[in-house]
């Protein structure tokens, strides 16, 4: 049952034309390929967004959670400032300062006579006392001795001056 044309229209209609109250099979097809289209887009926004912390992952870089902080903060801040940074950090390679540090103070340990880790000494909090060196110099312009640390060392009475040596002429 075939409808008959507006006298108006052309005998000849192109296939994406339906009639009414027909399946638009061309809306369908496009209606797909636009879902396909934005979750394509989705999958490639977040793929690039997480290209700097696998970058960093894969080359076993120090700075991973550094990277990997700069890519979450540019997703969700669309400040893209972030992801340049962490895509920077993710191809520079930071020197390892702790292993030759700490090489350095085991051997220096070993060079005292001390044991691995006898070195670290805590140094007591004397913010809250009246220890300071203001207050001890100040004490300590009427009398002989000065107070440092937990020992009382004895100031000398009278300063020397050593005199100074001539030197000859260094030329021969």
């Amino acid at each position: 049952m075939t409808e008959p044309l507006h006298p108006a229209a052309t005998h000849h209609l192109p296939s994406f034309i339906t009639a009414p109250g027909e399946t638009d099979v061309l809306m369908v097809v496009m209606a797909v390929i636009l879902a396909f289209s934005v979750l394509m887009f989705g999958v490639l926004f977040f793929w690039l967004h997480s290209l700097p912390e696998r970058m960093a992952h894969r080359s076993h870089k120090l700075q991973l959670e550094v990277v990997a902080v700069l890519c979450l903060i540019s997703l969700f801040t669309h400040m893209h400032i972030f992801w340049i940074a962490g895509l920077l950090l993710a191809l520079i390679d930071l020197p390892d300062f702790g292993t030759p540090l700490g090489r350095i103070a085991g051997s220096v340990e070993k060079m005292a006579g001390l044991g691995p880790g006898e070195g670290l000494v805590e140094i007591p909090d004397t913010s809250g006392t009246a220890n300071n060196h203001a207050d001890q110099a100040a004490e300590a312009q009427g009398t002989e001795e000065v107070k440092q640390g937990d020992a009382v060392v004895p100031m000398p009475k009278k300063v020397e001056i050593a005199p100074a040596s001539k030197k000859g002429p260094v030329h021969a």
